[in-house]
């Protein structure tokens, strides 16, 4: 290269520098010049990608104390069998009114709602008569303690000789699903 530059006439080693400066300036034009906002991306990307990691180190780090949440919550409450659920509901509404002196006038049929990871919904609507002191003794009663009850919606109005009140009342019973059994060990049939 270097003899072929120097066999060159001054006028056109001139003229061939400045056709490689001007082709290095278009090839800068070209590839160089629209990247220079890369930089500025990736470092971008790459803060986000850190953020990324250290919210999922925090999420992992609490792990373990979920574990423990979900231990003491898998035993938290009763359980109670699958087919004894809705029994074990209506029987826990009819004591806790004859306790409160709350008189069930009507009930509807149990709805089942398994929508949850955790507990399976009973749904019970009753018709109750009672005076406002009962009635707040009979629902703070069916909610406290282990019976995991609940009122989802309530309606009250007076009775006609507005001594008492008349109550139409969804409650809400959840109680655990069955633990998915352990999956067998698939060496162990082998042995």
């Amino acid at each position: 290269m270097k003899k072929y530059f120097a066999q060159l006439r001054p006028m056109e080693r001139r003229l061939v520098v400045g056709v490689l400066v001007v082709l290095v300036v278009v090839l800068n034009a070209v590839f160089i010049w629209p990247h220079f906002s890369d930089w500025g991306n990736l470092r971008g990307r790459l803060d986000e990608a850190h953020r990324k990691l250290k919210l999922y180190q925090t999420a992992v780090g609490q792990i373990p104390a979920l574990k423990v949440d979900l231990g003491k919550f898998e035993s938290e409450g009763e359980f109670v069998a699958p087919e004894d659920q809705g029994i074990n509901f209506m029987r826990t509404i009819q004591t806790q009114s004859n306790q409160s002196g709350v008189q069930l006038q009507n009930t509807s049929r149990q709805l089942t709602h398994t929508s949850d990871a955790f507990f399976v919904e009973q749904i019970e609507n009753i018709n109750v008569l009672a005076t406002e002191d009962q009635l707040v003794d009979f629902l703070y009663k069916l909610g406290s303690g282990a019976s995991m009850i609940r009122v989802r919606d309530l309606e009250l109005q007076p009775d006609p000789p507005h001594q008492r009140l008349i109550a139409n009342i969804r409650l809400v019973a959840s109680y655990q699903k069955n633990p998915l059994p352990a999956a067998k060990n698939p060496t162990a049939k082998a042995k």
